[in-house]
């Protein structure tokens, strides 16, 4: 055992200073170089696998001739919206009949908690070119679980609108989330559907999209389809990560490349890195997460994963936590998780071709050069932006120039497990602004 022989003594200053022995600060240079080569080990035991080529590309990078005559999928559009959402709701279906559906003809469902009215029937029968359903969705599927105590969950609700977390003061912004992080896919209205594609009132589709994203999807064996992603909003949701990673260990689910991905790996040494688990959005053994998800007002996915025995089970576990009442938890967060929990990466496929804005994050490709289809007699003639080298575009109405306006760190890092390039020290700290 190495011994500590400190001796002290006075400087100029009159404070004391501690001397180490030869011995001793070899054995503290020894211990800080195996700490170091610890947590580089840690560290890159969370480093995502670099595929060998990329695993999920564009399925287009130009305009196609419109396949009106190809079979459909069983598949809609779903809309939760609410009769005073109207004129934001048409915004959104005449953007998409222009850009998408006068095409293909997919029929519209429209949700709400209370009954249509004879206007927005009226208004949406007249815009959509395919069928369109108003459905109500079950009271049992938005209002508090029954077991759950609903005074000390309304207080709760209260404390974090109090505390001005993003929308956590909306009983009804908490009976949402829950909802569509699990109750919505197992609606009986959907249940002759086996994708849908979701769509929210004011959004804007920028750019016309020439081929069918369900056949595609189906073909190329992929189960959830993303535009934006984006850091969650932290005091929301403190203990989601941590509940999904103890789901996770319990269960001996194995660690796929999404779920590396998603995690921030301590840079704390062992043993003391577990003690980072006291903290928010860290797992058990003081690993981190991101924060980044996928941003869910538009989501293309398989509805036939997420109301299988898997992911139900594990949204049953998080609903009976609590924590879409006592907390926020967004169905964004929830799905992503979930996702980045249950599936290999390359069953998730990047929209980047899409031009799509809601709120004030967008996305915006730019137009792919001598791929506009010109000749067609289908595509809407214009005016577009101009074509751009490196373009992808079809026809985007939007400013090419510029992608997004958002910063793409959650885009690449979400995306990493299925790039075949790696970003630069450079690329990687501009992916931090927008």
């Amino acid at each position: 055992m190495v011994r500590l022989r400190p001796s002290i003594r006075l400087y100029p200053s009159g404070l004391p200073r501690l001397t180490l022995s030869r011995h001793t600060r070899f054995a503290l240079l020894l211990i800080l170089t195996a700490a170091v080569i610890e947590v580089f080990l840690h560290t890159q035991s969370w480093a995502v696998q670099q595929p060998d080529h990329e695993l999920d590309e564009p399925f287009y990078t130009s305009c196609q001739e419109p396949a009106i005559g190809q079979p459909r999928e069983k598949a809609a559009m779903v809309m939760l919206v609410r009769n005073q959402e109207l004129m934001k709701a048409l915004k959104t279906v005449q953007s998409i009949e222009k850009h998408f559906n006068q095409w293909f003809h997919y029929p519209i469902v429209f949700l709400n908690d209370e009954p249509f009215s004879k206007e927005f029937i009226s208004v949406m029968n007249t815009t959509v070119s395919g069928e369109a359903r108003f459905e109500l969705v079950p009271k049992k599927d938005w209002l508090f679980p029954e077991w759950m105590d609903v005074a000390d969950a309304k207080a709760a609700v209260k404390a974090q609108g109090e505390a001005g977390i993003l929308y956590a003061g909306l009983e009804t912004y908490h009976h949402m989330c829950r909802f569509y992080s699990g109750k919505f896919y197992t609606l009986e209205a959907l249940k002759d559907y086996n994708w849908y594609w979701r769509i929210e009132p004011d959004v804007d589709f920028y750019c016309s999209i020439t081929y069918d994203p369900f056949v595609e999807m189906a073909k190329h064996d992929k189960v959830y389809g993303f535009t934006v992603a984006l850091p969650e909003e932290p005091r929301t949701c403190p203990s989601l990560f941590r509940k999904i990673a103890d789901y996770k260990e319990l269960n001996n689910i194995p660690t796929t490349e999404l779920w590396k991905a998603t995690v921030a790996a301590s840079w704390m040494p062992w043993p003391l890195r577990s003690f980072m688990g006291w903290f928010r959005h860290r797992d058990r053994s003081g690993d981190g997460w991101s924060l980044c998800h996928y941003w869910s007002n538009f989501e293309i996915a398989n509805l036939d994963f997420f109301r299988g025995k898997e992911y139900q089970r594990l949204f049953e576990y998080l609903d009976k936590t609590g924590g879409f009442y006592y907390e926020r938890w967004g169905d964004a967060a929830v799905h992503s998780l979930a996702l980045h929990t249950l599936l290999p990466s390359h069953k998730v496929h990047h929209f980047e071709d899409f031009g799509y804005r809601h709120d004030w994050y967008y996305q915006c490709p730019a137009n792919a050069p001598n791929g506009q289809l010109l000749e067609s007699k289908l595509l809407p003639v214009g005016p577009y932006s101009p074509e751009r080298e490196g373009g992808i575009g079809c026809r985007c109405e939007c400013d090419g120039s510029r992608t997004r306006n958002f910063a793409g760190y959650c885009t690449n890092k979400l995306k990493e497990p299925n790039t075949a390039r790696r970003l630069g020290m450079v690329e990687s700290v501009r992916s931090w602004f927008p």
